[in-house]
């Protein structure tokens, strides 16, 4: 066999005259100038390189040197040489420089890695370390040896300069290493010459297979014979090539497609055709005048393979323009037109459960696409959420929408009463059949003009020529009614846009219904929550407080708020979150507030607060379980109770101590009178009811200065729209920094800065001022372990009470005291005190350190004690016993008279006035 040579057909010929050869030339010149020019800069890059390096690592050495414990100690010694030159000769050898030297001040050379040079003064100017006391690194040229060196100053604990480290690395030690490099890039540049020669003998071979040894001569002369053929046919042509681009498009294709200048190369798929073309296109298969859509145009479109096989090549369409088929083409984009505007009113209508915004919706959806102007009159009870009247011939509707290609138009304006008491007006007539009805020309509807002469005056006047108004049916119920109007489109409406409309109405009143039950339901739960919110807080004088409650846009949540007055003239400020909206939620809150009070009762502290709550909400949670087997299941465990949040504080104006407990809450927001702003830490505790383990609750102590603002509130206030609670925090505090501002207007600025349009979630805001009882208010004694004690502590408490003049207190309040102490000496344990509150009440308090607590009993006559805690209740308003962390306080309020709301005398019991005058010494004999 014989070697096959590639050889120059039809006489063309070969080497450096046919276009391949050229290419061959002038890649291998272009390759050897890039591999030079890359061998220089890369050589030239490494010098850089090993230089920058050589600064670093000298700077390094030198200062860690510098800085190193003992240096200056050294170099002050009588014999820093000694002292240091071991210590420099390590340091070189384990970094790798060529020297370590320590110098004076005045240049001397104390160490030195050649031992000659020691106490000889380095050359070069050392003033910048030595004087101005600067590190800093330079190329030396000088003896020893050219090197980069650093020289970093050495400075003593008093910052005097006491010294110099100067290290290095000689020049012909870069040298040695730039050279090596160079080595490894001249073979790296000879190993990519040859590659790159190599590839272009490979082009060079493949493209002289292409074209055929031809030159470029040649080539041109069979373009232009090519290209005057091609455009000459009266017929689009283009070619694809294998990789579904287009290669070639003949004016004539250019035209019916109306591709731009720069299409050629672009995948077909980003021409703007037809996606059917593009299909076909990109599929391979063949076809015969298929009929396609360009633009306004129906082409006729036949595909071929460009070569007979058809494998792996590309294709040659050819196209021409079918016009007997504009008219069809027309009414093709008609109704392609309005598919598409029933898709969009799919998705825009309807997008808030807001009855007024979907109504406007429908009317902007309308314009341009369908009508120039679009109005929407809805029923008022529509507006207002309740059910549609079944009579559907209403005749009076309000106008919620209005639409139009312009802002200026003769219709009635939006919140207008449109009327239709004529029956023969085309919305009458509408309302009553029960479907759209057509107006092709306005002036002709007479029922319409007689209706309102001067209205239809005006719109004929501005141009409204047709009309299409359709009822809004949901249920077979009216709801409302939509009118189109035309007045710059010049085509009257006609048959198929009268079925258009009612497909538009009938979606619309879709949406409208479900915004309709929305509005109810939500302003049910509205109803609902407010009823189950404190309308107004309780009389109480130890903190000042507003509040804000806000129901979220999208639904009524669980949030609460409370003021709840306790004994010893304290007050208990609650915030609370249950999980979830609507109804239940609502409900839950009022069943979890209405257990806060109860539990409240109890005058515990925080902590023990949310454990009895989270106890009752683990078995409410069990109650909404379903039985095994039982119906209705789900639905019972949907309203089961999720989660719960709760924030409970007990403030007491008498310390000014203010004890907070969290169940998985935001903790408060504190501010000082001068508008300092803190968020005081929390024990994190659970949410209620989540069943997470018996995790107990934490309380903390805050103490409050006088005129301080406790700030509660929800996580709705913080967490809103794409604000998250680290922003939200930050906009809060922005807020309440001002000083000198009453706890309404804390509020409003709160709102005002932190309030989205639609909140998502309920937001409760609650602002105290504290104060603090006047000390000239507050008694106290400390009560001795002996019966004869008894007697001075209820003589000093009635010359108490004649001081606040409240003398007609007196014989009660030694009564209460008599009793209260007496049981407290004889049953109680050490301390025993006793501590009058004049506030709102008269409140009288007896500790003792013992934790059992009194109960009242009825005593028999033959009994000799056992009715001191009756004489309490009947003297009393109330009484109770409070328990701290050590023993109990037993209290008992009394009534102020109508003189003493500001501390004036009189107390006002339940109990009658005594007709006589007690012993009360005899009476503490009947203590129980």
């Amino acid at each position: 066999m014989t070697a096959r040579r590639d050889t120059p057909r039809d006489g063309h010929g070969s080497g450096l005259r046919s276009l391949a050869g050229q290419v061959f030339a002038l890649e291998a010149l272009v390759a050897l100038l890039v591999i030079v020019a890359a061998v220089l800069v890369t050589f030239q890059q490494a010098r850089q390189d090993v230089l920058r390096d050589a600064e670093v690592r000298s700077l390094a050495v030198a200062e860690a040197f510098a800085k190193a414990p003992g240096v200056d100690t050294a170099l002050t010694s009588p014999d820093p040489t000694a002292a240091l030159q071991k210590r420099a000769e390590q340091t070189r050898v384990a970094t790798g420089v060529d020297f370590v030297a320590v110098l004076g001040t005045d240049g001397v050379r104390y160490t030195d890695s050649e031992s000659g040079l020691i106490g000889q003064k380095a050359t070069g100017d050392l003033s910048r370390a030595a004087v101005d006391g600067e590190s800093y690194t330079e190329t030396f040229r000088g003896a020893p040896n050219d090197a980069v060196r650093a020289v970093v100053p050495v400075v003593d604990d008093e910052g005097r300069i006491v010294g110099m480290v100067s290290s290095g690395i000689e020049v012909q030690s870069l040298s040695d290493a730039v050279q090596g490099r160079l080595a490894v890039l001249l073979a790296a540049g000879g190993g990519a010459l040859l590659l790159a020669v190599g590839g272009a003998a490979l082009v060079a071979r493949r493209l002289r297979r292409q074209t055929h040894g031809l030159g470029p001569t040649e080539m041109t002369r069979m373009k232009e014979h090519h290209e005057a053929v091609l455009h000459a046919v009266r017929e689009g042509v283009l070619i694809i090539g294998a990789d579904k681009r287009l290669l070639l498009a003949n004016d004539e294709a250019r035209r019916l497609l109306g591709l731009s200048a720069d299409a050629e190369r672009r995948p077909v798929s980003e021409l703007g055709l037809d996606p059917r073309t593009v299909e076909l296109l990109e599929s391979g298969r063949t076809a015969t005048d298929e009929v396609h859509r360009a633009g306004d145009r129906l082409l006729a479109v036949s595909v071929r393979p460009t070569t007979p096989d058809g494998s792996g090549t590309g294709s040659v369409m050819t196209m021409r323009d079918t016009t007997e088929l504009a008219a069809l083409s027309g009414r093709a984009a008609v109704a392609r037109g309005r598919l598409q505007l029933l898709y969009e009113a799919g998705v825009r209508i309807g997008t808030t459960l807001e009855v007024v915004r979907t109504a406007e919706e429908l009317a902007e959806v309308a314009v341009p696409g369908f009508a120039d102007f679009a109005t929407v009159e809805l029923l008022e009870p529509v507006l207002r959420g309740e059910e549609p009247p079944q009579d559907a011939t209403l005749s009076e509707m309000l106008r919620t929408a209005l639409s139009g290609v312009r802002a200026e138009q003769p219709l009635q304006a939006v919140g207008e009463v449109i009327r239709f008491h004529v029956p023969s007006t085309p919305m009458a007539t509408a309302l009553a059949e029960g479907h759209a009805v057509v107006q092709a020309e306005l002036a002709a509807a007479d029922g319409w003009r007689a209706q309102d002469p001067e209205g239809a005056a005006r719109a004929l006047a501005y141009g409204m020529h047709s009309l299409v108004t359709v009822p809004l049916l949901a249920r077979d119920v009216v709801l409302g009614m939509a009118n189109f109007w035309r007045s710059d489109t010049a085509e009257p409406f006609g048959e198929e846009d009268r079925e258009f409309a009612e497909e538009l109405a009938a979606r619309a009143a879709v949406a409208i219904d479900n915004a309709r039950r929305f509005t109810r339901e939500h302003a049910m739960a509205v109803t609902l929550q407010r009823s189950l919110l404190p309308r107004v807080l309780p009389e109480q004088n130890a903190v000042e407080v507003s509040y804000r409650y806000l129901p979220a846009k999208a639904g009524v949540g669980g949030d609460w708020f409370d003021v709840i007055p306790l004994p010893g003239a304290r007050v208990a400020l609650v915030v609370g979150d249950v999980v979830g909206h609507g109804l239940h939620a609502a409900a839950t809150m009022g069943r979890l507030r209405t257990a806060v009070h109860n539990f409240s009762t109890l005058d515990v502290p925080p902590d023990e607060i949310l454990g009895h709550l989270d106890e009752l909400t683990g078995r409410i949670d069990e109650e909404g379980e379903p039985a095994a087997g039982g119906e209705g299941g789900r639905g019972r465990r949907e309203e089961s109770i999720t989660g719960a949040t709760c924030l409970y504080a007990i403030y007491d104006p008498a310390s000014g101590v203010c004890t907070v407990a969290s169940a998985g809450h935001p903790g408060p927001a504190v501010v000082d009178a001068e508008g300092r702003v803190e968020f005081p830490p929390l024990a994190p505790g659970l949410p209620l009811g989540l069943g997470l383990g018996d995790v107990p609750f934490e309380s903390t102590e805050l103490r409050l200065a006088e005129g301080s603002k406790l700030v509660l509130f929800t996580d709705g206030l913080l967490e809103d729209h794409g604000r998250d609670l680290g922003t939200g925090l930050r906009l809060l505090r922005g807020a309440l920094e001002r000083p000198d501002r009453s706890p309404e207007q804390i509020c409003a600025d709160v709102l005002a800065s932190l309030l989205s349009p639609a909140p998502r979630d309920d937001i409760a805001l609650l602002v105290a001022r504290t104060r603090r009882l006047s000390a000239d208010r507050i008694a106290e004694w400390e009560v001795a372990r002996d019966p004869a004690a008894v007697s001075p502590v209820r003589n000093a408490a009635a010359a108490k009470l004649t001081e606040w003049g409240l003398e007609e207190a007196a014989f009660a309040v030694e009564l209460i005291l008599s009793e209260l102490v007496t049981n407290a000496v004889r049953y109680g344990a050490d301390p025993v005190r006793v501590r009058l509150l004049h506030d709102r009440t008269l409140v009288c308090e007896v500790s003792d350190g013992s934790s059992t607590s009194p109960h009242l009993r009825h005593a028999a006559e033959t009994d000799e004690g056992g009715r001191g805690l009756y004489l309490v209740a009947r003297f009393a308003e109330r009484w109770g016993t409070r328990y701290g962390r050590r023993g109990k306080t037993i209290w008992a309020e009394l009534r102020v008279g109508p003189n003493g709301g500001d501390g004036g005398p009189g107390v006002a019991g339940p109990g009658p006035a005594p007709t006589a005058a007690l012993d009360l010494d005899a009476l503490e004999k009947l203590a129980w």
